[in-house]
């Protein structure tokens, strides 16, 4: 496999209908991780989470995965992971500032490692589940009754 780093048509979506709603929906992702990682969590939902680390990794490896989808160029999806992995380390120090929170450096590396493994991920048949979704989607309007 050749990887493409060049700038040309890094930020360009061709496979996608409704492009437009996926960023969306994406940037809603990104908003949604961010205002969670910094409110103060109740106990009793802090009770019912399952291994804060696993929680970390699955939450960034759907961001990643995400977003990988939607650009599919080298360059875009290497530039989003220096992005979410920067947001990640950025989140915890933020939450270092907070009176319910708590700084750890184990949180950045599991956001990271979840941003890593969809990229990762991205290079195979995972990362075309949102065109799958997309041509399934039209294709069922589209037939006649």
């Amino acid at each position: 496999m050749k990887f493409d780093f060049s700038p040309k048509g890094a930020m360009g979506v061709t496979h996608l209908r409704l492009a437009r709603l996926w960023i969306w929906l994406g940037l809603m992702l990104v908003f949604g991780i961010c205002v969670m990682s910094l409110i103060s969590v109740p106990a009793p939902v802090r009770s019912l989470m399952l291994n804060d680390k696993l929680m970390h990794v699955a939450v960034y490896a759907c961001l990643m995965s995400w977003f990988a989808q939607i650009f599919r160029h080298d360059l875009a999806r290497l530039v989003f992971v220096v992005v979410f992995v920067l947001m990640g380390i950025g989140i915890e120090y933020l939450q270092g500032l907070t009176p319910s929170r708590r700084f750890e450096v184990l949180d950045m590396i599991a956001n990271t490692c979840g941003v890593l493994l969809a990229w990762a991920l991205a290079y195979t048949w995972m990362g075309k589940i949102l065109e799958w979704f997309e041509k399934s989607m039209f294709s069922l309007v589209a037939k006649p009754a």
